[in-house]
């Protein structure tokens, strides 16, 4: 069930909301990263739950984006795993 909403999360996630939760971390995007990085996203079947499927999606956003970049969205995604108490699941 955690996966679903995780998953759905990703899947409706716009690039003005990857931006804003960047902010809220003091991480900064582009409007040109974020949107790359949304469409990847949605576009992908991976398991957000599945270590080995994040560090595909990383890898990914590092050839989409830069390594910089991928490395500003798992700090994003950690920071949100964090304060929202979803830590024994990952």
């Amino acid at each position: 069930m955690i996966k679903q909403v995780v998953h759905q999360k990703l899947k409706s996630l716009t690039p003005n909301a990857l931006i804003a939760y960047g902010q809220e971390y003091q991480i900064y995007l582009t409007k040109e990263q974020a949107t790359s990085i949304v469409y990847y996203l949605k576009k992908t079947d991976l398991n957000p739950l599945d270590e080995k499927d994040r560090i595909k999606a990383l890898k990914k956003l590092a050839q989409i984006t830069d390594p910089q970049t991928a490395q500003k969205v798992n700090r994003i995604f950690q920071q949100m795993i964090k304060d929202n108490g979803l830590s024994h699941w990952f």
